[in-house]
């Protein structure tokens, strides 16, 4: 996405070198199959790597944050085989707290309760192909709190999209999680509620990634990052492998299904701009404190 308010332009660059200072060696997985290449995220800023876990689940892996007490990404591997078997599956809700987390760094249902916020899956419950799968999805290591029009609507109608483009081509890696932007940080029970949220695309096909931006309100509006400006804005290298060129310019992304809200489909020489008010709000969390995370 290319930022058309030089002011945010500067803000995102200034914050290159805090991220990059923090890149270390691939990271480590346990469930390599989750992930293009195999390879798992990279977390770039300092301060979100102590007390985080990596969790392996049947269809998709979390790493899970003890400080936030949500996931810092959830990965999956879309196909079409699966998406057939998970839309023959009726909901069955099980949300329930992670005991493979240590006490004190887990969610538990007590946080959310009577919050008013949403127990937001990350991977989502739809994308699910077996029992198991669905119930693990219901684990609060692959939620956050999220505004309950944002969860029912664009966000919906961007897991939506991202299972319709993986069935039209055969294969997707969808990465999904929270950002925490400024110093305003809001906390249920001892769960942080994120400023947003994030989803990427990847197309093995296409051999391109992009990313739907949202912010955690009542909004319909979304907007659409590259790789390497999520990296920026969220502290987290969702591909470390994909090549510079990929890295810098996002792909055309669907609609949101259902969307009627002002959020934008790609669109050539048009797709990379913010609306006036997406600009001024983003630049005035950035200011708030996103080099001091």
């Amino acid at each position: 996405m290319k930022f058309t308010y030089p002011l945010i332009a500067a803000a995102l660059a200034a914050t290159t070198a805090a991220t990059a200072a923090g890149t270390a060696q691939a990271a480590h997985t346990d469930c390599p199959q989750h992930f293009a290449g195999g390879q798992p995220p990279q977390i770039v800023n300092p301060k979100f790597k102590p007390r985080t876990q990596e969790l392996c689940f049947e269809a998709f892996a979390v790493l899970h944050s003890g400080l936030s007490r949500t996931p810092l990404y959830a990965a999956e591997r879309l196909t079409r085989k699966n998406l057939e078997a998970a839309k023959a599956l009726s909901r069955k809700d099980s949300f329930h707290a992670e005991d493979r987390l240590p006490e004190g760094d887990r969610a538990e249902l007590s946080d959310y309760a009577r919050s008013g916020y949403d127990r937001g899956h990350m991977a989502p419950n739809a994308d699910m192909p077996t029992r198991k799968a669905q119930a693990e999805s219901f684990s609060l290591a692959n939620m956050v709190p999220q505004v309950h029009e944002n969860n029912a609507g664009v966000w919906a109608g961007i897991e939506a999209a991202a299972r319709e483009l993986a069935r039209e081509e055969g294969e997707l890696y969808v990465i999904s999680g929270p950002a925490f932007i400024g110093k305003d940080i809001q906390q249920i029970g001892r769960v942080l509620v994120p400023t947003h949220v994030w989803k990427l695309l990847y197309s093995p096909k296409q051999q391109r990634a992009g990313v739907y931006l949202v912010t955690n309100d009542k909004t319909k509006e979304y907007a659409v990052l590259s790789v390497a400006e999520l990296q920026k804005l969220a502290g987290i290298d969702p591909l470390p492998g994909l090549p510079a060129q990929a890295r810098e310019q996002a792909m055309s992304l669907p609609k949101p299904q259902g969307n009627r809200g002002g959020g934008k489909k790609s669109q050539p020489q048009q797709e990379d701009e913010f609306t006036l008010r997406d600009a001024s709000r983003l630049l005035l969390d950035l200011l708030q404190g996103i080099l001091g995370k």
